[in-house]
């Protein structure tokens, strides 16, 4: 299955969760259709399962692929695979170029690194799903920082993890160290898809 490309409202209201992290697409709360504003029915523990992966793999933007492949990665590192995985999820350099601020949202930050704008230590990388280390050097192309976009995204950022540090006279940023579990997403119960995995 490919990458979602429809509506992004919609898709957060299926959900039930805001995707896009400012709240403006739940301002109707309740399932897209019809049938929509009726109550939710309640769901089976396969419902909840995979409601719950379905809400982690839209906000990352990962297609069904991707998403397994990096969970299967995650299951075979020491620790609690669940929060492996979501670490892993956060240290893809596509959404550590967000998280930095460098753009609007993960599907734009994806765009500026497949359009070859970004650099980890001073080399050139283009691989969304790229996982970057510890300690990496995250930075733009020297004719990539003038960018509009970029300097748009940068002046909206409000919020810079912990777990990151940002240079604004060099434009480029470091990261310094893993997020712990109470630095990502609080609305993902990972506990949930490891358990849709482990069926």
């Amino acid at each position: 299955m490919s990458r979602y490309t429809g509506p992004k409202f919609k898709l957060s209201r299926r959900v039930g969760i805001s995707l896009s992290g400012n709240g403006k697409d739940l301002k109707r709360p309740f399932p897209p259709g019809q049938h929509g504003p009726g109550q939710r029915k309640k769901m089976s523990g396969y419902g909840v399962q995979l409601n719950e992966k379905q809400k982690l793999r839209h906000m990352y933007g990962l297609n069904e692929k991707q998403f397994r492949n990096l969970f299967d990665k995650a299951s075979k590192l020491k620790g609690i695979s669940g929060e492996n995985f979501m670490v892993l999820l956060e240290s893809r350099l596509d959404n550590l170029v967000y998280r930095l601020g460098l753009s609007n949202s993960r599907a734009g930050a994806r765009q500026l690194v497949a359009h070859g704008h970004v650099t980890v230590n001073g080399k050139k990388v283009d691989i969304a799903s790229y996982i970057v280390s510890t300690g990496d050097v995250i930075s733009l192309r020297e004719r990539s920082k003038g960018l509009s976009t970029v300097k748009e995204a940068l002046a909206n950022r409000n919020y810079l993890p912990t777990y990151l540090e940002f240079n604004d006279a060099s434009v480029e940023g470091k990261y310094i160290r893993l997020p712990e579990r109470s630095e990502l997403p609080q609305e993902i119960d990972e506990k949930q898809i490891v358990e849709f995995y482990s069926r």
